[in-house]
């Protein structure tokens, strides 16, 4: 089977390669799940996880994006719950943290907040925890606190013109008015930025849809501002989302060379190059990305896809291993590693490196167990290593598996 068959495995990042059929009905929704998320359709997407965790209920990750549908759909109390019970489930996760962070401070208790948030922001989740916490110290009257956090919130942040409000309405509590009035400027400045572009990213949208690329194009590049990564960034994913690959890499290279350090920016650039099969370019863009969010389950999943697609299967191997661990139940990710560790295997038991090969099967036969011949390749590599128990206990799963009625 040619590499590039596996690529329809990125339905999280391209919809458009929906199409094979699921082989259960769990992995049904939450493929369409993740699907609906992708498009901001939180309430239908909450229907689809509900029906997973009605058949399991100990999809951990499945329940978080439950949690964080109810969450986007202001269903505070359902979202608590879950967060709630993710903290008992997997304790100290810091991305239920945060969550359980905000609920408190939506909920006036700023007490909670504050503590919730202070065990995270030294190693935060999403770029606003600190903009949260000193909005948290704010609520309580913790002036000097807040000032604090909110300046460190501005300074990672220095376009999100919610944080300059905060801090001008910090500033004045302090006693500060000459910075509260500038900071008050400052965000009245971004909040019309930010308007003006969401306008223009709506035409450019519309006018992918609607017109002959040539004419769209002309629309959408009244928002190239060569300055602006924030803006190169959207302009580049509208045109990915809008199948226009060619015009995302310009808007999306040069915003990577204006924000280094962004992880939406190196991913969309990875993802156009990729859609567009040049694999090589893809490469260093997911690499990026994947050093900046190490536990993003859709950008080692598409590294690990064009280390495959480039040949480089040893390489591509831990990385799909790491996707599969994010996201054991994603189908389309297991199966590319199956394919990547029974070719390391082959190329293991060529060189008669047999206890390498082994290794490689044993890690084929746990995302595929009910594969007959995979335990019968096992077994043939433990023969060959002197191992005789196991060699017979993966010949007998084999023969169990064969006999199985289908």
């Amino acid at each position: 089977m040619p590499r590039t068959s596996f690529f329809i495995f990125l339905f999280l990042f391209a919809p458009c390669f929906l199409g094979q059929p699921r082989e259960n009905e769990v992995e049904a929704h939450i493929g369409k799940g993740y699907e609906l998320v992708q498009q901001d359709r939180f309430d239908q997407a909450a229907a689809e996880f509900q029906l997973a965790l009605a058949s399991n209920p100990g999809l951990v990750r499945v329940r978080y994006q439950l949690a964080v549908c109810w969450f986007a759909l202001g269903r505070r109390e359902e979202s608590r719950k879950q967060f709630e019970r993710l903290e008992q489930e997997i304790s100290g996760d810091s991305k239920v943290l945060y969550y359980l962070g905000r609920l408190r401070l939506l909920a006036l208790d700023n007490d909670a907040a504050i503590e919730i948030f202070g065990k995270i922001v030294s190693q935060p989740p999403f770029p606003d925890t600190a903009f949260y916490l000193g909005c948290a110290y704010l609520a309580r009257g913790d002036i000097r606190d807040a000032v604090s956090m909110l300046e460190r919130a501005a300074a990672s942040a220095p376009r999100d013109y919610r944080v300059p409000y905060r801090l001008a309405r910090a500033y004045r509590e302090a006693g500060r008015p000459k910075e509260a009035e500038r900071e008050y400027q400052r965000s009245s400045e971004l909040r019309q930025h930010y308007n003006n572009a969401a306008e223009e990213l709506a035409a450019c949208g519309a006018a992918l849809k609607n017109r002959p690329i040539a004419e769209a194009r002309a629309v959408c590049l009244l928002m190239a501002d060569p300055n602006d990564p924030d803006k190169l960034t959207s302009l580049g994913i509208v045109y990915g989302e809008n199948a226009a690959y060619s015009e995302a890499i310009e808007p999306l290279e040069r915003a990577a060379k204006l924000d280094p350090d962004s992880f939406e920016i190196f991913h969309n650039l990875g993802l156009s190059y990729f859609r567009m099969r040049r694999y090589a370019e893809a490469r260093p863009a997911l690499e990026r990305a994947v050093a900046l969010r190490p536990d993003f389950f859709g950008s080692n999943a598409l590294f690990g896809a064009v280390l495959f697609a480039l040949k480089d299967d040893k390489l591509a191997y831990p990385v799909l291993v790491h996707a599969n661990e994010l996201e054991p139940n994603d189908l389309e990710s297991a199966d590319l590693l199956f394919k990547v560790a029974l070719l390391l295997a082959r190329d293991r038991f060529l060189a008669k490196d047999y206890s390498h090969s082994a290794e490689y099967l044993g890690k084929a036969s746990q995302v595929r167990p009910a594969d007959a011949s995979v335990h019968r390749r096992l077994a043939e590599v433990y023969g060959l290593l002197g191992q005789r128990t196991v060699a017979a206990r993966e010949a007998e799963k084999a023969d169990e598996i064969e006999r199985a009625p289908k």
